[in-house]
């Protein structure tokens, strides 16, 4: 019985020992590739959360246009699927953004109406202001009952400021109550350097934002299926109104002044334009480049709607730099 044993011992210790042979082996291994997982994730987050001071251009490897070559003061690329910022350029700095405020008053109204089939009547006051401050008009009048999503193409394309107060009425009883939900919004989206004073982007001097923020809201809306459709809409007829019994075409300002030029290897998705004497040449843009989508939003480039366009060629420079990698 003792010899029994006694043979036994060799082969149970050998066993032993190949067993914790190979649970060393696998938990090494597991470390190890647990280490740089770990890495490539925090080099990623860094990629997207670093705190850049204002006023200084951060170059970007990855795309093959430095900052300093843009027209526009101030810019920001980001790729969309994961939020990676791609380029920037005084990024956190002040601006005013013009007609860009439309893309928070569009998407609060999205969210904000019942139902976009529904007949709103625009009335006299809707238009209280707007000729005597030179805003863009989408082309309706007063006493015109217009359908929400209409008015809301009527915001985006043509950037018509009647569409805007006409929203901001029906949703929330005057325009300043609105611009209340558009900061409201603006703050649980993290927008802390942004403040809203109207709906429409006529200059303020406590209306402003940054360009990180407005990709932040621009990202956000973009989820958003009704905003999507709208924003890279190239045109827009609407229905029938007792004011107009053809309906009136809208025409995208941004795809009027891309005027059919194509980027390599994709394509301009949509956008919005912005421009006042203070904010300058304004574009928030979307583009899809081999197989991602990109968002650019750039500000203050100089120029009117009588100059260059700047603020499209400061995109086309961008995206084809992505195209051409």
């Amino acid at each position: 019985m003792v010899r029994k044993v006694t043979n036994k011992k060799p082969g149970i210790s050998l066993f032993v020992k190949i067993l914790m042979m190979g649970v060393i082996t696998a938990f090494v291994y597991h470390s190890i590739i647990t280490l740089g997982d770990q890495h490539t994730y925090e080099n990623e987050y860094d990629n997207r959360t670093t705190s850049v001071p204002p006023a200084k251009i951060e170059s970007a490897p990855s795309v093959p246009i430095s900052p300093d070559k843009l027209n526009s003061p101030n810019a920001i690329l980001i790729r969309l699927k994961d939020h990676t910022i791609m380029m920037r350029k005084n990024s956190e700095e002040k601006i005013y953004p013009a007609s860009l405020t439309k893309i928070m008053t569009a998407i609060v109204a999205i969210e904000n109406l019942p139902d976009l089939k529904d007949e709103i009547k625009l009335t006299n006051s809707t238009f209280r202001g707007l000729y005597e401050a030179d805003a863009s008009m989408a082309g309706f009048q007063p006493g015109e009952g217009v359908r929400a999503i209409d008015l809301l193409y009527g915001v985006m394309l043509p950037s018509g400021a009647e569409c805007c107060n006409g929203l901001a009425d029906q949703i929330a009883g005057s325009e300043q109550n609105f611009v209340k939900l558009m900061n409201q919004k603006a703050a649980s989206l993290g927008m802390k350097n942004t403040h809203f004073e109207n709906s429409t982007g006529l200059h303020n001097a406590n209306h402003y934002t940054t360009v990180k923020e407005l990709a932040i809201l621009l990202s956000y809306a973009l989820q958003n299926n009704t905003f999507r459709e709208i924003f890279t809409s190239s045109r827009h007829s609407t229905q029938p109104t007792n004011k107009h019994p053809g309906g009136i075409t809208f025409y995208s300002t941004m795809f009027e002044d891309l005027n059919n030029q194509n980027i390599t290897g994709g394509e301009i998705l949509g956008g919005k334009t912005g421009y006042t004497d203070e904010a300058g040449l304004c574009l928030a843009s979307l583009a899809r480049v081999g197989k991602q989508e990109y968002i650019l939003i750039s500000a203050g480039a100089k120029g009117d709607h009588h100059s260059e366009q700047y603020n499209i060629t400061d995109a086309l420079a961008v995206y084809n730099g992505i195209g051409k990698q």
